[in-house]
């Protein structure tokens, strides 16, 4: 049995090429990709041991993930490294082979460098963070993954959209989470010209106290906006932690103040246009034709 284990590492041991003056086998190159692959599986599982470490401790969801992509890539770096080593390869001798990659990487392969690069940036510089809510281009949505060429984004629709990590480099990027996880939300109404505007502001105030979701620190506001062309125009200004789903609670309100408004007969105006018609003449007697006016 042992001289049957001998011929074959004797078979798979012979050298099949030579990197500069390294000789490549099979039991290298086998080796080599074993080293490659427990270098990928030890990243992954130090990426949840790391998770879980850090959320016992209570840091920050945003913090977290960051620290669990930087531990995922530098297990993956230096797993690479004794894989090259295992082959032989020392990082001398890929100097000029870097240059040579260069000068692929500046034709075929710059997109796929620009977004690995904006990645490392996006994990560095936190402008998002898994969790955030964020805006870029017509893309709105939860962050849930910062991967290394591109981010994983969940609309309110629950639809995954994949959006290259170069666009939150080079585009103008809303972050509805970046100073916290609270927000003000505005909720605009016109009422009728004439009606009480001091019981206006009560009823938008109380409508605001007794939605869910409303925080009364910090305390809502009614700023009187405009003097409009068939309304006044008020501003409700409410702040809210449940980002997610604020649309809700914004649609909340108005259903709320449609109905106080309507207990208490405060209208909300619907736009006044008057027509006028001009007189001309009748094309048979000659007359002037009566001037006619409607109002809608």
């Amino acid at each position: 049995m042992s001289e049957h284990l001998k011929s074959i590492w004797s078979v798979i041991s012979q050298p099949l090429f030579k990197i500069g003056e390294n000789d490549i086998s099979i039991a290298s190159v086998f080796t080599a990709g074993l080293i490659l692959f427990i270098a990928f599986r030890l990243s992954k599982l130090a990426e949840k041991f790391i998770g879980k470490f850090l959320e016992a401790r209570g840091i920050d969801q945003g913090v977290r993930g960051s620290i669990e992509g930087f531990t995922r890539y530098l297990i993956i770096i230096l797993g690479f490294f004794v894989t090259l080593d295992t082959l032989g390869i020392s990082l001398t001798s890929l100097a000029a082979l870097g240059a040579v990659l260069m000068v692929g990487i500046g034709f075929g392969l710059q997109n796929i460098t620009q977004n690995f690069i904006s990645g490392i940036i996006l994990l560095l510089e936190r402008p998002i963070k898994k969790g955030d809510v964020v805006q870029v281009g017509s893309v709105t949505g939860r962050v849930l993954e910062i991967r290394a060429r591109s981010t994983l984004i969940q609309t309110r629709d629950d639809i995954a959209i994949i959006v290259p990590n170069s666009e939150f480099i080079s585009q103008q990027v809303v972050n509805e989470s970046f100073s916290g996880r609270t927000r003000r939300l505005h909720v605009s109404v016109g009422v009728a010209y004439g009606s009480d505007v001091s019981k206006v502001q009560k009823l938008l105030l109380k409508v605001a106290s007794e939605t869910p979701g409303v925080l009364t620190t910090p305390e809502p506001s009614v700023v009187f906006s405009d003097f409009g062309a068939s309304s006044l125009d008020f501003d409700l200004r409410i702040w809210s932690k449940e980002l997610w789903t604020s649309d809700l609670i914004r649609s909340a309100v108005r259903f709320k103040i449609d109905e106080e408004f309507r207990l208490h007969n405060i209208e909300i105006p619907f736009p006044q246009r008057d027509l006028h018609i001009r007189s001309g003449l009748d094309r048979d007697t000659k007359d002037p034709l009566p001037v006619e006016s409607e109002s809608y």
